[in-house]
């Protein structure tokens, strides 16, 4: 199982900038609850093993569990690691259908100002209806909200549809990059941080 259950770097964002079928209302995004938390947990689960279909193997994806999900992120909630680290969900009508959490940046070379996406998911049922968009965007004006004036993100280095994704979205590779150890056999996978400067209001 990756190293870090709660907040992983890769991504797995909805691309497509189409319109989501039936009313705009329908869709939104808001700070998470307590309560929101095992729906946060199953979408991540879900959004991870895509995300790692990849470079996993199938005994290795179907750890990705829910429930524990769930309970990280609902001990997070209660007991934020600090006042800069938000939890944000993406919804159809009333059912969670994305996340992405944000927060400062833990690089060696992060500065006060520089804030990251630490994880953005869209549940690949709720894919194609602009939910990654919103989550996006909302993350950048929390971020911007929480003083700081540049976000990152790392992805996969293999991932090409993310990339695309941020990119469209006006983040660059910054030539940054990392190897993280993804399972208990010394699996490794090449992340690439992504990074832009968001003006302050």
């Amino acid at each position: 199982m990756p190293q870090d259950h709660s907040h992983p770097h890769s991504v797995a964002h909805d691309h497509a900038h189409t319109p989501a079928t039936g009313r705009a209302a329908d869709a939104s995004a808001r700070i998470a609850r307590p309560s929101d938390a095992p729906a946060v947990g199953m979408v991540q689960a879900a959004v991870w093993r895509a995300a790692y279909a990849d470079v996993l193997p199938r005994d290795v994806l179907e750890q990705f569990d829910g429930p524990r999900f769930a309970r990280v992120w609902r001990d997070s909630l209660n007991t934020p690691p600090s006042p800069r680290h938000v939890l944000l969900v993406g919804c159809a009508g009333e059912q969670v259908v994305g996340f992405a959490a944000v927060g400062p940046s833990a690089d060696a070379d992060a500065t006060d100002t520089l804030g990251e996406v630490l994880a953005l998911g869209v549940h690949p049922d709720a894919r194609r209806s602009g939910h990654g968009s919103r989550l996006l965007n909302a993350a950048v004006d929390t971020l911007r909200g929480k003083g700081f004036d540049t976000i990152s993100i790392w992805i996969l280095a293999k991932d090409e549809a993310t990339r695309a994704f941020l990119t469209a979205a006006g983040l660059s590779p910054d030539s940054a990059f990392r190897d993280r150890v993804v399972d208990a056999d010394g699996t490794v996978a090449r992340e690439v941080r992504l990074t832009a400067h968001v003006a302050q209001d």
